[in-house]
């Protein structure tokens, strides 16, 4: 810190010092009262005693901010080592079973509905998407419950429990949301809710374009606007089909439903 001379006294100028070829500089005297620079030390001063008196006073506050920011990152770091991710692993392993046993009943091998009803509730000790999306809240494999529930019911025509689940699922996956989506349009299909079902259907033809489910949802929304005889909104869909998707397998036959909305 700088120090400063009583005005009046001129202190004589030390010799510059020769130590190693580095020239050591003269130190400049400051006049206190006619130096704009000493106003800035001292200003400086002030503020800095004004800071240590603040750090001093609030010091027990200072240190429990630092220490709730510290137990906040440790905190969430030992939630993802020590529960979130072992929480997730346990979530796979429950499914395994409910997943293999809603395989089968979508391959046709047995009776699906009773392979259905195992896959919700349950079996060989494991739980079933039912209690997996209930007692994994949180994880994907819970929200990948949600769906597997959802297409579940709606196969064993339960389809406001569908609407339920299909509704809280949440998807990345684009192919998959979209699936979720159109699976919303049929179960108010089965419901005999065309309107709800025309809006599922639409959404389900816009989330994701693509030569796949992109005609398989206008051909399912161009027949809902049809049963709602809205042929002129039905005619845009299966236009739609026969001008941008010939090749798919619904522009088979797309000529007869456009005759039909004209």
């Amino acid at each position: 810190m700088a120090t400063f001379n009583k005005r009046g006294y001129k202190e004589p100028k030390p010799k510059a010092e020769k130590v190693e070829d580095v020239i050591v500089p003269e130190v400049a005297v400051i006049d206190e009262k006619n130096s704009t620079t000493a106003g800035v030390f001292n200003a400086l001063d002030d503020t800095a005693n004004k800071t240590e008196a603040f750090v001093e006073k609030n010091q027990k506050a200072i240190i429990g901010v630092i220490a709730a920011i510290t137990i906040i990152a440790v905190g969430y770091f030992a939630y993802n080592k020590f529960i979130s991710e072992p929480k997730e692993d346990d979530a796979i392993d429950q499914m395994y079973v409910a997943q293999q046993n809603f395989q089968k009943a979508t391959d046709g091998d047995v009776k699906s509905d009773s392979l259905y009803k195992l896959s919700l509730e349950g079996s060989e000790g494991k739980y079933g998407f039912i209690k997996i999306a209930d007692e994994y809240s949180g994880t994907a494999t819970a929200n990948l419950a949600n769906y597997y529930a959802g297409v579940a019911y709606l196969n064993t025509g339960k389809y406001d429990k569908a609407i339920e689940y299909l509704k809280q699922f949440n998807a990345d996956d684009k192919i998959i949301k979209t699936l979720a989506i159109g699976a919303i349009g049929d179960a108010y299909s089965q419901k005999n809710q065309p309107k709800e079902a025309l809006e599922y259907y639409d959404k389900a033809s816009e989330a994701n374009v693509n030569d796949f489910t992109t005609p398989l949802f206008l051909l399912k929304a161009g027949k809902t606007a049809l049963v709602l005889k809205n042929k002129s909104e039905a005619l845009k869909y299966f236009t739609d089909i026969k001008e941008k998707y010939e090749s798919s397998q619904e522009a088979q036959g797309i000529d007869a439903f456009i005759g039909l909305s004209q």
